[in-house]
Order: structure tokens, then sequence, then C-alpha cells
């Protein structure tokens, strides 16, 4: 009969005593800061024809990305210049991921 009383309470002594387990809690990572392109400017938008023109006050080179809204890939371009070919885009509604060096910029398209 001491061995039925014996058991639970050792166990309830070392649960007592045992040093609880603590999980390492870092902090949050701070979102990415989006430095915002200056003077970017898109048109037409909505779009009809088959170029859209994208100007900035820097003029570099940029790169853009062209997503529909399920968020898939439509478009990827390396741009020199300031002149967009989608002539490829169905009309509907996109977003456009544009970066110019260190700087990027979201924006929306309307291809109609």
């Amino acid at each position: 009969m001491k061995q039925l009383y014996l058991y639970p309470l050792m166990i309830i002594g070392f649960l007592l005593f045992a040093n609880p387990a603590s999980a390492q809690v870092s902090p949050p990572e701070p979102p990415a800061k989006e430095v915002p392109i200056d003077g970017l400017s898109i048109f037409p938008n909505p779009a009809t024809g088959q170029k859209v023109y994208i100007n900035t006050k820097a003029g570099k080179a940029k790169r853009v990305e062209i997503y529909n809204v399920l968020g898939n890939n439509v478009l990827s371009s390396q741009l020199t210049g300031n002149e967009l070919n989608i002539s490829n885009l169905e009309p509907g509604v996109y977003i456009m991921k544009i970066q110019e060096g260190k700087s990027s910029a979201t924006r929306k398209l309307v291809v109609r």
C-alpha cells in the first residue's frame, strides 16, 4: 500500500521542483520600409493601347514586374527607357512593382 502512494508523491515532487521549460522569444523584425521613387508617373492608366510610359525624376533603369489579381507574375521586364509593352496583357486589373536602384513602388494598373 505504501508503494501506491509513493509513486504519485514522487511525480508531484518532481513536477513542483522541476524548472519550467521556456522558449526563447525574439522580438519581431520590423517590416522593410519601401523607399519611394521620386517623381514616379505611370500613364496612360487605365491603359487602352499597347504601351505604358513609366517616368521618374532620376530616369535610371527600372525593373518592372506585373502581377494579376491572383498574384501570378504575368510580365517581368528590365526598362532602360520609359516605355513598357503591355500588348500581351488581357483587359483587367494588375499590380505593378517597380524598382529603380534602391527605391521601389507598387501601383495598380488597369488595362482596357
